[in-house]
Parts: C-alpha cells; structure tokens; sequence
C-alpha cells in the first residue's frame, strides 16, 4: 500500500483546470475577494470623511487589483466599470456639469490605461500559471514513475509506504525508497538526497535505477551498498557538485534465519515495533553515500531478529524533524509506543496510517520531504 504525497499529510488543494487538463492553484480567498473589498472601501470613504474630497480618484487602481486573479476579459470589465463608478461617484460629490472637467476627465484616462496594463498583466500571469503547473505536472509523473507504489505484499513481507514532498502543492522532492524481491531476500532502501525540488530528482533517478539493479546481481547487503556509492561518484562527478550526498538506510530480510541485515548510510536508524516494544536499531555509522572516498573501509552490515508480528520502519528526517508550534521535534518513539505499546501486532497499513493522522497533529507547516516505509514479514496471525 502506498500513499505517495497525498492523504492527511498534505492540505487539500482546490485547483482549476484548463482546456490541456491541468491544474492550476486556486487563489486564496481574501485575494479573490480584493476587488470588490477595494470598492466596497471606496465607496464608504467619502461620506466618513469630515470634508468632501474626489474619492472616485482611487478607482484607478482596480484593475491593478483585479488582475491578480481574474483573467484578461474580466479585467477588461473592471476597468469598464471602474470607469463608470468614477462618474456615478463624481455626479453624487458636485454638478452633473461637472463630471468632463480636466481632472476627471485625467482620472477615466488613466483608469483605462492602467486597466490596459491590467489586462497584459492577467494575461501574462494566466501564461505563467500554465507554464508552471505544466512543468510542475510533468515533475509531479516523473516522480511517481520513480517512486513506484510500494505493493501489499513483496515476497516474504508486507510493506506500505508514504511519501510527502516538502515543496508546497507539488510531488517534487529528494526523498526515495523501493523494495525488491530477490534470490538473497527482500531488499528495500530508504534514502534522503541533500538538495530539494528538481535538482534532487536527478539524484533520486541515479540512486533508484542503481538500486534496482544492484539489488538482484550483489550478493550481499554490503556489495549493493558499495554499488550505490559508486554511482553517486558517477554522479557527483557528472553534474559535479563535490558535497553531493544522499544518506540512505538499506534493510535485507533473510525469511528462513527470520532477521534483517542493516547498512546504514548516515541515516536515521530503522524503528523496530515488536511485542509492543518500539526500539530503534542502531549499528556501526557508516558515511552517507558520495562520501565513501573519505572513509578507507567499506560498509558495515549488523543484523536483528524480525519475526512475524514485528513491524520494521524506515522514515526520512523529515519525519522526526517536524516541528510543532514550539518548535520540538516529532517525537517519533514515543508517538509509537503510545500507540502500539501493549496492543496486538499492528500490520505495516497500520503504523502507516497511524503517522499518516498523527503527524499534522503536530506540525501543520511541513518544510522538508517525509518518506516512510513499512516491512512486515509474512506469517502476522492477525493476516494484516
């Protein structure tokens, strides 16, 4: 089960859509409103005003304020009726006689000119919205063909997964994780690459593709984790960028020895929920993927018992570095032990689903990407 980028951890967004199918963002409420909040304000200023004054003046500028939301043909039509307005409001402060002097007859100008302006601004902003939702929109299906939905089942194991981009409205972002089935077992990897938005999905793209190969041909964990490390070099060398580094934790479940192998890549340790107790795995550190040439020895794998009924977690800092008001972190253990300690087995579905509803319980501004995987292994006797 995965729910990439979507459920209770990103706010609703209403959007529109245009002729191409795309969606574009929906202005908030109070600037849809400006227009006419600008000509409710006008037309209440003259009579509070101890003096009579030409209020009508500051018409001038609503179609300025309309064309940050309306399109070119409605602005055209607040310029028309601003112009309008000028004379109604013009006629009620002096004579009717009055209305073709200079200093009005200055104002319907120059209210039609900046309501020309207008219409190229709503214009140009409209062509915008369209080129950045179709960009967008693109990242957003390379992205989901990278981070392929994690399945119910993957060999011996249950799995779900979450994935939320840090960047707002969009599915952009430098967070990864896969799992395969293979002859040595099932191999997943979660990682974080350094850098956000499009620039990481190059890097995300290079990890994932080295990963899915790696996973079927290396023998052991290790061996795909050195395989990793030297497509980063690749990568790093290519763009090149000399602090490129992706942290990253690799997980090996062995169903017949009934434990996992771990290698960790600077990255935050897996969370192992088992028998209601939440602990997380720690192991030798080991360097973040890209900076292996800085270390003289290769990784190191530990390993851990994983029996039916444990539930394995893998997340990204994004998670446990969620703020809340105050500024503390998630506090991701003692979340799951409130939740799980003394309870029946929860399934992977579950504990997905429980950060799912909790987490914007505690931050509701998300400045990083959160990627979450669950591994369960086969045999859970509740079946979930």
């Amino acid at each position: 089960m995965s729910r990439p980028g979507h459920g209770h951890l990103t706010a609703r967004r209403t959007a529109l859509v245009d002729s191409h199918g795309f969606e574009a963002p929906r202005p908030p409420a109070w600037l849809r409103w400006l227009p006419l909040a600008y000509v409710v304000v006008v037309v209440l200023l003259e009579p509070v005003t101890p003096t009579p004054w030409p209020v009508s003046f500051l018409l001038v500028a609503l179609p300025v304020a309309a064309a940050y939301t309306l399109g070119p043909v409605s602005v055209a039509a607040v310029t028309v009726f601003a112009v309008v307005l000028e004379g109604v409001l013009a006629g009620l402060t002096c004579c009717i006689h009055l209305l073709w002097e200079s200093h009005h007859v200055a104002a319907y100008i120059s209210t039609a000119l900046v309501g020309v302006l207008g219409v190229a601004l709503a214009a140009h902003r409209q062509r915008t919205e369209r080129h950045l939702v179709r960009a967008n929109s693109v990242a957003e299906a390379l992205m989901r063909t990278l981070l392929r939905p994690v399945p119910h089942r993957v060999g011996q194991v249950r799995a779900a997964g979450l994935y939320r981009a840090g960047e707002v409205g969009t599915m952009v972002g430098g967070d990864l994780y896969d799992i395969r089935a293979t002859e040595a077992g099932e191999r997943a990897v979660i990682g974080d690459v350094r850098g956000k938005g499009l620039k990481a999905v190059r890097t995300v793209a290079g990890i994932l593709g080295a990963f899915r190969e790696a996973a079927y041909d290396q023998r052991d964990l290790p061996s795909v984790a050195m395989r990793l490390e030297r497509s980063m070099a690749r990568e790093a060398a290519e763009i090149p960028d000399d602090e490129l580094f992706v942290t990253a934790a690799l997980v090996e479940h062995d169903a017949a020895a009934q434990r996992v192998t771990i290698v960790n890549h600077g990255h935050i340790e897996p969370v192992l929920i088992s028998r209601g107790e939440v602990t997380a795995l720690t192991g030798p550190p080991v360097l973040p993927l890209g900076l292996g040439a800085l270390a003289d020895e290769p990784p190191v794998a530990y390993t851990h018992p994983f029996v039916p009924g444990d539930v394995l977690l893998l997340c990204t800092d994004g998670l446990v570095e969620a703020r809340d008001h105050t500024g503390a972190f998630y506090p991701l253990l003692d979340r799951l032990r409130h939740r799980f300690a003394g309870g029946s087995a929860p399934g992977p579905a579950d504990v997905i689903d429980f950060l799912n509803t909790d987490l914007p319980r505690h931050t509701r501004v998300f400045h990083d990407d959160v990627a979450i995987l669950a591994l369960a292994p086969d045999g859970d006797p509740h079946g979930r």
